[in-house]
């Protein structure tokens, strides 16, 4: 019957389909080792948030270059935010955030509901709270006006060494 369509035309069309986006995936290179991660370079952003943010911005100096950014803001509407995102050489997640938003509703959302231990860790001349999360864990200071957390699923280690590397500017 002409105009009618029957189950086997459908099926004789998807395999033809089929065929076409099998040999589409098989001709067409891809590199499954490859790494997806895009780094950024926040050198200008940093400069930029320097002069604009009301705290002394900190910005990661001399980290191996296998610490890699990822992300980066500065958002002076919305207290201020600064947000550094870094993967680790373990590629775990490692953050660096600062806000005159000092509210334990920042604190949570950065921190993805991590909680202070009522302990310490001291990092070079500056010392920081302990943070544990089921998510992330975080070294938060707070300092007149503004708050630092350096946040993440990265080990206190790694997070350590971030809190280590950071240069506190002001421009």
């Amino acid at each position: 019957m002409k105009g009618k369509q029957t189950v086997f035309d459908m099926v004789r069309s998807l395999a033809v389909i089929g065929v076409v986006v099998a040999g589409i995936y098989i001709f067409v290179p891809h590199d499954e080792e490859a790494d997806p991660t895009r780094v950024v370079d926040y050198r200008v952003e940093t400069l930029t948030a320097r002069r604009a943010a009301p705290y002394p911005v900190a910005a990661p100096t001399g980290l191996p270059q296998e610490w890699r950014a990822t992300s980066v803001t500065f958002e002076r509407k919305n207290a201020n935010a600064w947000h550094l995102g870094f993967l680790d050489p373990q590629n775990q997640y490692v953050a660096v955030e600062q806000s005159s938003d000092v509210s334990p509703k920042y604190l949570e959302k950065v921190t993805q509901k991590a909680a202070a231990t009522g302990r310490t860790e001291q990092v070079g001349d500056l010392t920081w709270e302990r943070w544990d999360g089921e998510k992330y864990d975080a070294l938060v200071r707070k300092d007149d006006g503004h708050v630092t957390v350096v946040t993440g699923t990265a080990s206190f280690e790694q997070l350590a060494r971030m809190a280590a590397a950071l240069e506190f500017k002001k421009s």
